[in-house]
């Protein structure tokens, strides 16, 4: 029904619109036999900005656990940080490798 104002021209109805929270994707960096541990540490510094001391529990928890996630992020982000990680272990000759899945 509309709204009109009191001259009688017609007035836009408020509408309210709920918007959706982005969907949330874990980066997971996953172990292997190869890339050195100092490598992992510089990559969570540079591509996730950790800072030296959580770099090196992630990095721990990683060669212990076989994996670790190295940061939540909306869908593109997640997928960005990947690729980054995947060109820059190629770069250096490391099979480094991380996935991308739902959180």
């Amino acid at each position: 029904m509309p709204i009109f104002a009191g001259d009688g021209t017609e007035l836009a109805e408020r509408t309210t619109e709920k918007l959706k929270e982005p969907e949330e994707y874990r980066v997971i960096l996953l172990n292997d036999n190869y890339t050195t541990r100092e490598f992992v540490v510089e990559i969570l510094m540079l591509i996730f900005q950790k800072s030296f001391e959580d770099a090196t529990r992630l990095m721990l928890d990683v060669h212990r656990r076989g994996k670790g996630t190295a940061g939540i992020y909306t869908y593109d982000i997640a997928v960005t940080k990947a690729q980054q990680v995947h060109e820059t272990a190629k770069k250096y000759e490391f099979p480094l490798r991380c996935i991308v899945e739902e959180a």
